[in-house]
């Protein structure tokens, strides 16, 4: 279950978890350019609701770190050797993006998300009221159930509303719908390394933002699953779905879950970042299939899916939509 997607007719375990090429909207008859130019066609907001949100985001001194994993658990990641990188000084928000701020947003733009114009979107099963009124999946993913009017707006289906959860990540969300909410804030997603170095917090070598134990003090330090997947999660961490974009504690930086509640769309395509020698400002390839996702998610175990770690990568297609998917953002240094 560690087989490169690409190359291979079945996932690895955690591009399962997620929900990906095969079972997203992807094959349909929109191409990438039509979603951006749909994406860009949002209006900026006022100068004065940019600098606002600007003045959210964190600097992050620049400099060198050592970027990925001394050896990876799956080499299709092309997250290992670790390489020593040098990013320049940026800016990046402390939190994913929220309901509340997506939905100012879309109230100031009118835009429609690639889930709200499919009509539907991947919900994870123990989420839903009633799982059997939604029975089809993916094959080989009964744990994610194709539900329809599903959306950032309505995160588990008709009836559901993020006004409940307004401190929660947005989910659902496409890299295009991402790509559409930074044009109108004025933002930018982050570049692979300097979500990389942010989540670190400052530390060198370690797993998670905080340092290499999972559970710090015997405390849970980020929402991930506990028990059997998919079927029982006992939830000691006290989330069954998304946590608060602010729960648990900040990294060194004063980033929060770097590690866990979902997985957070970057700039760049997948690909192999590994530089012949120290690198400058890495990018990902010019072009590509998947866009890199970084951070893990509420689905994430050790015993199938371990990419909650600091290092940890994964990809999807970018116009793919699912419950445990968000984003935050980024700015220049200036």
């Amino acid at each position: 279950m560690t087989e490169n997607r690409v190359n291979a007719p079945t996932k690895n375990a955690c591009q399962a978890e997620q929900g990906d090429t095969c079972c997203t909207p992807s094959a349909a008859n929109l191409a990438q350019r039509d979603w951006m130019t749909h994406a860009n066609a949002v209006p900026v907001a006022p100068a004065a609701v940019q600098d606002e949100l600007r003045a959210r985001l964190i600097e992050i001194p620049g400099g060198f770190f050592e970027m990925g994993a001394r050896k990876s658990t799956y080499p299709a990641d092309l997250d290992a050797p670790r390489r020593k990188v040098r990013v320049s000084p940026f800016r990046i928000s402390a939190t994913t993006v929220t309901n509340a701020d997506y939905a100012r947003f879309v109230e100031a733009t009118g835009y429609h998300t690639v889930a709200e114009i499919w009509g539907w979107s991947f919900v994870f099963h123990l989420l839903l009221d009633d799982p059997a009124r939604w029975p089809n999946a993916p094959p080989g993913l009964p744990w994610w159930r194709q539900v329809e009017g599903a959306s950032w707006a309505a995160p588990t289906g008709p009836g559901s509303s993020w006004e409940d959860r307004p401190k929660h990540p947005a989910i659902h969300i496409a890299w295009y719908d991402a790509a559409a909410y930074c044009k109108w804030a004025g933002l930018r997603l982050p570049q692979e390394a300097e979500w990389e170095r942010a989540a670190r917090g400052g530390l060198e070598r370690m797993k998670f933002p905080w340092g290499n134990a999972m559970m710090p003090e015997g405390q849970h330090a980020m929402n991930i699953w506990q028990g059997v997947f998919p079927h029982t999660n006992i939830a000691e961490d006290g989330y069954l779905g998304t946590a608060p974009v602010d729960a648990f504690a900040p990294n060194g930086y004063g980033l929060y879950n770097c590690s866990g509640n979902v997985w957070e769309w970057v700039q760049d395509w997948f690909g192999d970042t590994r530089p012949i020698g120290p690198a400058r400002d890495p990018r990902g390839p010019g072009s590509g299939t998947g866009r890199v996702q970084r951070g893990g998610s509420y689905l994430c175990h050790d015993s199938y899916c371990d990419r909650y770690h600091v290092h940890s990568r994964t990809r999807n297609d970018p116009d793919s939509s699912t419950g445990n998917c968000g984003f935050r953002v980024a700015a220049s240094h200036r």
